[in-house]
Order: C-alpha cells, then structure tokens, then sequence
C-alpha cells in the first residue's frame, strides 16, 4: 500500500503547472464547495471555511484550483468519518505532512477533479492551532497591497514555465517570497489590533 501511496504522489507532482489569468468565477466555485461541504459533512466536525491560495486573491492569475482551507474540530475524528464521505464523493485525500518532508505535523488533504480529470479544488483540512492558517495573513496583505500582489504574479509565472510538470520545485522556488510576505503581513496586520 505505501508503494502505491508513494507511486501516486509521485504522479501527482509532475501534473501541468498551468498559471492562467484571475477569473471572476473563483469566489463562486469557493461559495458553492464551501456550502457542499457544510451540507455534506458532520457539523460537529467541521467549524470554519475560508478560501486562500491565489484564486482567493482578485486579479492575481492562478493555478486554476480553488484552495480551501477548513477548520476541523478533530483530525482523528475527520479521519474516521469525513474521509470516508469525501472519498465515496470522488475526492482523492491524503494524510500529508504540513511542511515539504515526512515529519509531522500533518493535515488531511483533499484532490476535487471536474470530469476531464483536472484539479478544480484543494481542500486542507486541519485543526485551529495549525500554521496553515498563517496563509490567510498573506492572502490579506496581497489584497490589501496590489503591488506586493504583482510581484507574486511575476513569480509564478516565470516559474511555472521554468517547472511546469514539477510542483516541487515550483512550490519550493516560490516559499522564500511567500515566508517573507507572511513574516511581514502577521506584524503589520498584529501592529493594527
């Protein structure tokens, strides 16, 4: 089975990079999974929806897959029973380390793909005490700052053409930004409380 597993993911890293402009459709994709989501699921289990990730930014061009980061009140609990319904949905889910190697923490990920077997959504599921949520603070300094915005367009773009069928590397060459944006955006958004 972790063969399989490691097989898989290996797959998964090397599907096309494509960087495309922003689309008013997004916010809508976001609502309508988001309320899916609260329909189908344990609402026990489940306490918040938010949209980050590039769709969530206006006019910043995007991979067009609608991230989607859910608070859970329990990954063990999300193991046990969302899983199996997401699953039985079509999504693809995989118990993944927060940061790029094998130790934890982890979250529960989920793969949505339309009928052409494309990625439409990314859903991370974690607790309210995970990091992952330090990527909201950069979604709002990227709204907020449509210069800063801009240079992380840049940034995709040349390296999504530098990597388009490798996602770690793309994702890797594009961390110091994000790290550096995020540093600046949790001071200056704690500065204004």
């Amino acid at each position: 089975m972790e063969d399989k597993m490691k097989k898989r993911i290996q797959e998964l890293v090397k599907e096309e990079i494509s960087i495309i402009p922003y689309d008013l459709v997004w916010p809508k994709m976001f609502e309508d999974e988001a309320a899916f989501l609260l329909k189908k699921l344990p609402q026990n289990i489940v306490k918040r929806i938010e949209h980050f990730g590039s769709t969530a930014v206006p006019g910043l061009s995007a991979k067009p897959i609608i991230d989607i980061l859910v608070e859970v009140s329990s990954l063990e609990e999300t193991k046990k029973q969302i899983v199996p319904i997401l699953e039985a949905e079509g999504y693809e889910y995989f118990w993944r380390p927060v940061f790029g190697d094998d130790d934890p923490p982890y979250y529960a990920w989920f793969i949505k793909r339309n009928s052409e077997g494309k990625r439409t959504h990314h859903i991370h599921m974690v607790e309210a005490d995970s990091e992952l949520w330090d990527r909201l603070y950069f979604r709002e300094y990227l709204r907020q700052f449509p210069d800063v915005a801009k240079q992380y367009d840049n940034l995709k773009r040349k390296l999504s053409d530098k990597h388009a069928n490798d996602r770690v590397k793309y994702t890797e060459e594009k961390s110091g930004f994000i790290l550096s944006v995020t540093k600046k955006a949790k001071e200056y958004y704690r500065s204004q409380n």
